[in-house]
Parts: C-alpha cells; structure tokens; sequence
C-alpha cells in the first residue's frame, strides 16, 4: 500500500489536487473525501481571486489543505497497519497492532477517535 504526499501543492500557477497531490492507501476511504476537499478550497480560492483579484486564499491553498491531508494519511498508515498483516514486521509489531485493535474494540474514546476519522474531519470554514 502506497502512501506519498507532494509539498507544496503549488508551483506557479500550477495547483495539484487529489490523487495528483497525494496518495492514500484505500484502507480508510480517504482519497476521493481528499480529493473533494482540496477542490472545495482550490474553487473557493479561485473564485476569491476571479472576483477580487484576492490572492490571499491561493497563497494559502497548499498549507491548508496538507493539515487535512496529513491526518488522512495518518488514519490511513494506521488503519492499514492495524488491519493488514505484514509478514516482513517482527512480533513485536504485530502485538502492537493486536492491541491496537483491541483498544478501538473495548474504548470508547478510542472508538469515538476512529469515528471522527473515518467519517472525516470537519472543513473549517474560516479556512477557505
């Protein structure tokens, strides 16, 4: 499973966007949620600038959306490695994904903190 995360966003006038500007192992269902999510601040950006020649929220885009993408990411290495087994990890490793488990299974802070993230995290809209 692939994970990679392009920094900036941003070259120029070029502006990268879902799988473009990041990929996300499917476990977790984060990519195309990504994806939406940096169009709806990249079209929010745009129609700031197009209407007011403002370029703040442009110059803004890539640090906006990577806080988002990075914590999808996270979710997703986590969901992965919790739930997929690798025969190249050592015991150890893998009695830490059992507890893992066992922690979201019998917490329900924790089960309450996978929720959140599997639903998605809110947009901010202050943010875009």
């Amino acid at each position: 499973m692939r994970s990679f995360v392009c920094e900036p966003m941003r070259h120029g006038n070029l502006f990268l966007a879902g799988d473009a500007a990041h990929i996300v192992p499917p476990t977790g269902a984060k990519g195309l949620n990504l994806a939406v999510a940096d169009v709806l601040v990249l079209s929010r950006a745009l129609r700031a600038w197009y209407r007011n020649r403002s370029a703040a929220l442009l110059d803004a885009y890539s640090v906006t959306c990577l806080g988002r993408i990075w914590k999808g990411e996270r979710f997703s290495w986590y969901m992965t490695t919790m739930l997929h087994r690798n025969a190249a990890e050592t015991a150890f490793e893998q009695k830490i994904h059992l507890a893992d488990l066992d922690y979201v299974v019998s917490s329900r802070a924790a089960s309450r903190a996978l929720a959140e993230n599997y639903v998605g995290l809110p947009i901010d809209i202050e943010d875009v």
